[in-house]
């Protein structure tokens, strides 16, 4: 169907209003004819190419008949770009490979399961904070000197979806200790990230950076309702330092106001002292945040109560009637309302259901210890603040407080794509054995692998498929145990030989994870790569390192055309580098082992030559004799050996060659008549009288060597 038959024109026609999930890309091709056809292919990474050709135009001034338009598919984090992930993807591998190591040397100590769940979710909590210092993204801001009053919210980090999430796991699934003062962890982490829910609906850090905006602009603050109003909302999800901190901004705390608004100041001060004072069980606060905090139950009920008892008192107490303004009485005693746990208070402080939900723990709840009925109340909130948009945060903390480990495995594969579930796995099966079983199980559906295998399969094919990050796939490869090991040796084959560092990059890999046969085989198609593109030497030394004997036994068979030649030929030039890379202390297999000695011999040949003493001259002859009685030196060079010896048979002072040796050369001679006889025999290129001139200095030198015996 042409790609221009919708009526919207789309490349693949759809309705605009299907309830179908349908991820539409847009393609700016700048194209300004039909689109004709069109060639889908896979790019790098999660990626496509997408090939678009026009409608063919004959007029020479119609544009460009084509275009090619890489498009990036959905999966990763729109808040990380890809610099950022491949930082957070290397960062990642060290914590990794150090817990898959620990539940190794644990799985191989400990007998009972019992004793390998209890202190794990320790060295997964390690793990989890190591991931989570990987996941900050500090802003570069200046403290300033002087401390601006005015300045209400302040963000010393830019939060993201992705570390928010991270945490969110942590909290619930891996962080044991501090499972009795759960609903604390929940208030601290809204803090840091309830910026995040103002892309989709309105929320209480929104509304604080609004009114901080406006503050300038205000010149009676207590007059303005939108001052009771978000110290409201800060109040009812525990920020009791930014609440502090703007009571401290009312009028009565001027020093020209402060004699005759005293009464006023004196109860804007209590409820703050209130606040400031407020039991919190939690094992410890930040630096500098206000209120009690108490590490036992027993202690915090005791408090508790006591600070329940002194805001009831505050609030029945005949001063308010005493107050002249309206709106520091109203304000003031919203906020005890707050405190006191006033349903209907809470819920129009907050702005949505989390926030609605932490209040909840904070002042209805605060006994609650675990996660214990925390899903019904979350429905219970989501049925008073209705969500006006779909976060992704919100589905993941519904299947965390329900305890469905599918929904959250589907939830963060969903939004955060194969990075998260191939790492948070470790996270939910801290210590659940539910989680565990559902995780590490075979499927046969799968293939007979487990689902935390396919998430990991899944992750290293996203980090295979780019240059820049597939070093680091064999770490989760080699920790699949079913198909792992197949799919990390199709990676390594899979990467060129021709650029040296990555050939040793390579071979690296295979040498860490004991694949030597791998090894091998990559270093035999580099060689065979090297030599048949000109780099003789290349090919060579890597055939060598594999150790392929049959190659390199092809290759001495190449080397033979050039050896039967004279010395003369500047033939000897072109192979007797590569014979050099050989070394005087190498084995080498096959053929080039010839090659070796008949360079040795070349040499003093050409020292002879070059009019050199009758020492080079008997080293010469050693190397000849060597060469003839080794069985590795083809037949068919033994005449170009003893025709380019017609020096040393013929010299004048003295014989070189014994009478022995005479005779070696002589029978030499006579197997090379009877070879001569076979079909298969190749005559070497020489002169027409050269065995004669041969037998003619065997002859001589045989006699000479006899009357000098």
């Amino acid at each position: 169907m042409s790609p221009n038959s919708a009526s919207n024109g789309a490349l693949v026609p759809f309705s605009g209003e299907t309830n179908d999930s349908l991820a539409v890309y847009t393609l700016h091709h700048g194209l300004s004819r039909p689109i004709s056809r069109v060639a889908i292919s896979w790019s790098r990474g999660n990626s496509l190419r997408v090939s678009l050709f026009a409608e063919p135009s004959g007029s020479p001034d119609a544009g460009d008949g084509a275009k090619v338009v890489e498009v990036k598919l959905g999966g990763g984090d729109p808040e990380i770009d890809d610099a950022d992930w491949r930082r957070i993807a290397y960062g990642s591998v060290a914590p990794f490979a150090l817990l898959q190591s620990r539940r190794s040397s644990i799985s191989a100590l400990s007998k009972s399961p019992s004793s390998y769940h209890s202190d794990w979710w320790e060295h997964v909590l390690q793990y989890s904070k190591d991931i989570t210092s990987l996941l900050a993204e500090p802003k570069l801001a200046l403290n300033p000197i002087i401390e601006d009053p005015n300045e209400i919210v302040q963000n010393n980090e830019e939060p993201t979806c992705l570390k928010a999430a991270w945490e969110l796991m942590e909290i619930f699934y891996v962080d044991k200790q501090s499972q009795a003062w759960l609903p604390e962890r929940l208030v601290d982490w809204l803090a840091d990230y309830d910026s995040l829910f103002t892309s989709t609906q309105e929320t209480i850090h929104g509304k604080l950076v609004d009114f901080q905006n406006d503050l300038v602009n205000i010149q009676v603050i207590e007059d303005d309702p939108r001052y009771w109003e978000v110290m409201s909302s800060a109040l009812s999800v525990g920020w009791l330092d930014i609440v502090v901190k703007m009571l401290r901004l009312h009028g009565s705390y001027q020093l020209d106001q402060l004699s005759y608004r005293e009464l006023e100041n004196g109860l804007v001060e209590a409820v703050a002292v209130l606040i400031s004072k407020m039991p919190r069980l939690r094992h410890e606060s930040a630096v500098g945040n206000l209120g009690d905090c108490f590490k036992s139950k027993p202690d915090f009920i005791k408090a508790w109560e006591k600070w329940r008892s002194q805001i009831t008192k505050l609030d029945c107490s005949p001063f308010w009637i005493q107050c002249d303004n309206q709106q520091t009485r109203e304000g003031l005693r919203n906020l005890l309302q707050v405190m006191l746990g006033n349903t209907e208070s809470l819920c129009t402080a907050s702005c949505y259901w989390i926030e609605l939900y932490i209040s909840h723990f904070l002042y209805i709840r605060p006994f609650t210890t675990g996660i214990e009925s925390m899903y019904n109340l979350a429905q219970k909130c989501i049925q008073l603040k209705p969500p006006t948009g779909t976060h992704r945060l919100t589905g993941l903390m519904i299947g965390i407080l329900a305890e469905n480990t599918e929904v959250v495995l589907a939830e963060i594969s969903r939004e955060f794509g194969p990075w998260m579930v191939a790492h948070a796995v470790e996270l939910l099966t801290a210590g659940s054995e539910q989680a565990e079983i559902l995780l590490h199980d075979e499927r046969y559906n799968l293939g007979g692998i487990s689902m935390m295998e396919l998430h990991r399969l899944a992750y290293a094919q996203v980090l295979s498929s780019h240059a820049l990050t597939w070093q680091i796939a064999p770490i989760y490869l080699t920790s699949c145990m079913k198909q792992g090991m197949g799919l990390l040796e199709n990676l390594l084959y899979r990467q060129s030989v021709q650029h040296n560092n990555l050939l040793l990059k390579n071979i690296e890999i295979c040498r860490l994870y004991g694949l030597d046969y791998i090894s091998s085989n990559i270093m035999k198609v580099a060689g065979v790569y090297h030599w048949k593109h000109g780099r003789k030497g290349a090919g060579v030394y890597w055939l060598q390192q594999s150790q392929d004997t049959n190659c390199l036994n092809r290759i001495a068979q190449q080397l033979f055309d050039s050896v039967g030649k004279s010395i003369s030929d500047e033939s000897f030039k072109q192979w007797e580098g590569i014979i050099e890379l050989l070394g005087s202390e190498s084995k080498p297999a096959g053929g080039l082992e010839f090659l070796h000695k008949y360079r040795d011999f070349k040499k003093s040949l050409q020292m002879v030559y070059s009019g050199k003493s009758a020492d080079a001259a008997r080293q010469a002859v050693g190397s000849l004799i060597l060469l003839m009685k080794n069985p590795s030196t083809p037949q068919r060079f033994w005449l170009t050996l003893l025709y380019d010896s017609l020096k040393l048979l013929n010299w004048k002072d003295s014989p070189l060659l014994s009478v022995s040796e005479t005779h070696l050369l002589l029978n030499k001679l006579q197997e090379l008549s009877l070879a001569r006889q076979r079909p298969q025999f190749t005559e070497p290129s020489l002169p027409p009288q050269a065995l004669s001139s041969i037998r003619l200095a065997l002859a001589t030198n045989l006699g000479r060597a006899i009357l000098d015996e």
